[in-house]
C-alpha cells in the first residue's frame, strides 16, 4: 500500500483501470482493456484502495451507447468496496463501500485498483459482510429504496406487488418491503419459486399462466394492491395498471419499448401515483446517503447482501467475461476483483 507523504500533499498512486475508449455496437463488441493511470484525490475526495466492485447492466448500457451522456474514454464501474488510503486522517483505514449515478458513466469509475471520490459518498462498511457483498449492494438497494422512499414506504397494513421478483432490484425490494412488515406478492415469468431473502412470506403469481391483475386482485379481496414495484417496465404496465388499489402507486424503473398507453379515466378516478426513478440521476454523494440509511439493516441481519458465487468473481484482466455474464442476463452478482 503507498503511503503518504511527508508534507501531507494528496497522494498519487498508479492505478490499474478497466477503460472503455469507444462506444461498442453490441454488448458482444464491448472492448475493456486494461490501463495504468496516475490517480490522486481532490481536496473534498477521499483515495480508496478498492478491494471488490460491481459490474451493473447499466455499464454494459452505458458502453454500448443507450445512455448517451455516458463519455468515453473513461473508467467503468459504479458500485465499489474498499479501504481509504488517503484523504482527512480520521478517515484513512477505514473500511467502506459505497455507489453513483455519476461513477463510470460521467466520470471514471470503480473497476480499478484505485477510486478517488468525494469523502460524503462513502459509507462505513457493515463488518459482518464479505468485500464482494459489500461491493454488490450498491445499484439494486439504492434503486429499490429510492423507489419506495419516493412512492411512499410500505406499511404493515400494505400489500405490495413486485414484478420482476427474481432480479436483483426484484429481490432488494422484496427485502425492504418485507422488513418493513408489507405483505409482498411476486411475479415471474415461470412457475418458480422465490430463493432471496425476505423478512416474510412471499407469494408468487406466474405470469407465463395468469392473468396477473386478475389474481392479485382475487389476493386481495377484490381491493387491489397499495404498491406496485415494477422492474420490467412496458410489458407489464397494463397488468400492474389495474393491480392498483385506489390510491395505488406504482414505482417505475426500466422500459423496453419506451411508449406505453394507459386510461386517464382509470387512473385519475383511482387517484393513482406513478413515480419513476433513475438510480442514475442521483451523484455519490447522495446515493451515499441512502446507502447510509439502509446500512444498518445489513448490520442487524433483516436485509442480506446478495450471496456471490466463485465463479461470477471475476479479475481486471477479465472484465470483458464479466461484461459478457451481465449481459446475458446472468442471475449471479458480477463482481471484478483487481
Amino acid at each position: 500500500m503507498p503511503t503518504a507523504q511527508p508534507d501531507h500533499r494528496p497522494l498519487e498512486v498508479d492505478a490499474r483501470c478497466v477503460r472503455l475508449n469507444a462506444k461498442a455496437e453490441t454488448p458482444a463488441a464491448v472492448a475493456p482493456v486494461v490501463e495504468q493511470r496516475p490517480l490522486s484525490r481532490a481536496d473534498n475526495e477521499v483515495l480508496i484502495e478498492i478491494k471488490a466492485a460491481a459490474v451493473n447492466p447499466s455499464d454494459i448500457k452505458a458502453a454500448t451507447g443507450l445512455m448517451p451522456y455516458a463519455v468515453f474514454p473513461r473508467t467503468s464501474g459504479r458500485d465499489y468496496a474498499g479501504v481509504v488510503i488517503d484523504g482527512p486522517a480520521a478517515m484513512i483505514g477505514r473500511e467502506v463501500f459505497g455507489s453513483s449515478g455519476d461513477l463510470g458513466i460521467r466520470r471514471d469509475g470503480t473497476h480499478a485498483t484505485y477510486l478517488a471520490v468525494e469523502a460524503e459518498a462513502v459509507v462505513d462498511k457493515p463488518k459482518n459482510l464479505s468485500w464482494a457483498e459489500a461491493a454488490g449492494i450498491g445499484v439494486p438497494f439504492v434503486t429499490a429504496i429510492e423507489g419506495f422512499r419516493r412512492a411512499g414506504l410500505p406499511e404493515r397494513h400494505e400489500t405490495v406487488l413486485i414484478f420482476g421478483v427474481t432480479g436483483k432490484v426484484g429481490q432488494a425490494a422484496v427485502q425492504i418491503a418485507s422488513w418493513r412488515g408489507a405483505r409482498v406478492i411476486g411475479v415471474t415469468r415461470k412457475q418458480e419459486a422465490y430463493t432471496g431473502h425476505t423478512n416474510g412470506p412471499v407469494e408468487i403469481i406466474d405470469s407465463s399462466a395468469t392473468d396477473v391483475a386478475a389474481r392479485a386482485r382475487e389476493l386481495t379481496d377484490g381491493k387491489g394492491v397499495n404498491i406496485v414495484f415494477n422492474t420490467v417496465g412496458d410489458p407489464y404496465f397494463e397488468a400492474a395498471h389495474k393491480s392498483l388499489a385506489l390510491r395505488g402507486r406504482q414505482i417505475l424503473i426500466s422500459a423496453i419499448d419506451p411508449i406505453v398507453q394507459f386510461n386517464i379515466l382509470e387512473f385519475y378516478r383511482g387517484q393513482h401515483s406513478y413515480v419513476g426513478i433513475d438510480s442514475l440521476g442521483l451523484p455519490s454523494i447522495a446515493t451515499g446517503a441512502v446507502l447510509r440509511e439502509i446500512s444498518p439493516g445489513f448490520v442487524s441481519g433483516h436485509l442480506k447482501p446478495f450471496p456471490i458465487k466463485p465463479n461470477a468473481i471475476y479479475p481486471l484482466e477479465e472484465a470483458k467475461a464479466a461484461f459478457i455474464a451481465v449481459a446475458g442476463s446472468s442471475r449471479d452478482r458480477v463482481i471484478l476483483r483487481p
